[in-house]
């Protein structure tokens, strides 16, 4: 899955959108760090149209504009929640990786790390 139909579909995720309303929801989602261009938006839109992860919702004129509402459908949900999955445990084996790598660089005889999480009453555990 692309990053841009990864970020279409969380945009989705918890109601129909229009394509501005998507962009908007994108840009807010990765904090700025994503921003589609409209044409790459609606291309997004037509290949998962066509593969069955979203729909036309409905239709409405403002402003004397037409504006195309889209939602997930259940195969939508199951490959955004598949591939929020496959994400989390590819960050979770880079950051295994990077521990063991800051381990096995360590010189010998070095002091160990202190512990960074907080315990009860805001003391170190």
């Amino acid at each position: 899955m692309t990053p841009a139909a990864f970020f279409v579909l969380t945009a989705l995720a918890d109601q129909p959108r229009h394509g501005y309303g998507i962009l908007r929801e994108i840009a807010e989602l990765s904090d700025g760090e994503v921003q589609l261009r409209v044409g790459t938006l609606y291309g997004v839109l037509d290949r998962l149209t066509a593969d069955g992860l979203i729909v036309l919702d409905r239709e409405e004129v403002q402003q004397g504009r037409l504006r195309r509402y889209y939602r997930l459908t259940d195969d939508g949900v199951a490959a955004l929640d598949a591939e929020a999955e496959r994400m989390a445990a590819g960050a979770g084996a880079a950051k295994r990786r990077i521990a063991e790598g800051r381990r096995a660089a360590k010189p010998a005889g070095a002091a160990p790390e202190p512990p960074t999480a907080p315990g009860l009453a805001g003391g170190l555990a």
